[in-house]
């Protein structure tokens, strides 16, 4: 495969997980959001599952009581990102949630530093104030504007962050990527299932009105475009790869304007702008700087 395939794969990628909000927003128009991931993320474990049974007759090393303790945690670390995500869709756009998402880049260095004691490259100070000011502006100006799916959102980005520090740790440990993705995605749809059956009401006919949303995230958000993503990134650098994956936001903004109609104001816009050159800055500065570094 070549670097121009990769990246276009990655491409792919990123509009899959873009569909993935609309998916998510309209889908409550008849489910629940914690209905909804539940559902997700138990079509998403099945859809993994076969690849599992593949990876485990290759596994050189057995699952330890350590390793299943980080699974859980990164399960957990999932479904919170997972619920503030979707419960947050209820109350802001799917625009201002594909942006405020992509926060997690700036959060994971952060995430380091207070957890794994590692010193941050100094470009991630000036991303987070950029990341501040992005949400500043997204809000209009008012931060009175910004409403209570806006802050569940932030908080999501946090939890994504966590878990994306968690699941570097644990296939780290492992070498099981795909049994990591399984055991995540039934952690969450059992954490869901438990709130989803005691708060929310449910019917067949709501889960048929959202079986296409449900169907696309569980199997193409969470299946086909993390197997794209895995693929792909071998065959491309890591600044290369960390563009391309950014476009998942401008990919959910866009498709949020064609599909839902949703617009802002040119401040709003200017917000967008400045979170997006956030995330690219915090994923592509360190890697420029590592490379510019003499051998020693």
């Amino acid at each position: 495969m070549t670097r121009a395939q990769a990246n276009l794969l990655l491409l792919f990628a990123a509009a899959i997980w873009g569909g993935g909000f609309v998916a998510q927003s309209t889908a409550m128009k008849a489910i629940g959001p914690f209905w909804f991931i539940a559902l997700r993320f138990a079509v998403a474990t099945m859809a993994v599952l076969p690849f599992v049974l593949l990876e485990a007759r290759k596994a050189k090393a057995k699952t330890t009581a350590r390793h299943a303790k980080l699974y859980m945690l990164t399960g957990l670390a999932l479904f919170s990102g997972a619920a503030t995500q979707q419960v947050g869709l209820q109350t802001t756009t799917v625009t201002n949630s594909s942006f405020i998402t992509g926060l997690y880049v700036v959060f994971v260095p952060l995430i380091a530093v207070v957890f794994l004691r590692r010193a941050p490259h100094w470009i991630i100070w000036p991303g987070a104030l950029m990341a501040v000011a992005g949400i500043y502006l997204l809000s209009g100006g008012h931060l009175s504007a910004l409403t209570s799916g806006d802050l569940l959102t932030v908080a999501c980005a946090v939890f994504w962050a966590i878990q994306i520090t968690l699941a570097g740790t644990t296939v780290s440990a492992t070498g099981r990527p795909l049994a990591l993705s399984a055991t995540q995605f039934a952690v969450t749809a059992i954490c869901a299932l438990a709130i989803a059956a005691t708060f929310e009401p449910i019917t067949l006919s709501a889960i048929w009105a959202a079986g296409p949303q449900i169907l696309y995230v569980g199997i193409f958000s969470s299946g086909l475009a993390f197997v794209l993503q895995v693929i792909a990134q071998r065959y491309t650098t890591p600044s290369q790869a960390a563009i391309f994956l950014s476009s998942e936001a401008l990919f959910g903004s866009s498709l949020a304007a064609l599909l839902l109609g949703e617009t802002m104001s040119a401040t709003g816009y200017a917000g967008c702008a400045l979170l997006f050159i956030a995330m690219l800055v915090v994923e592509l500065v360190p890697g420029f700087a590592r490379r510019r570094l003499p051998a020693v």
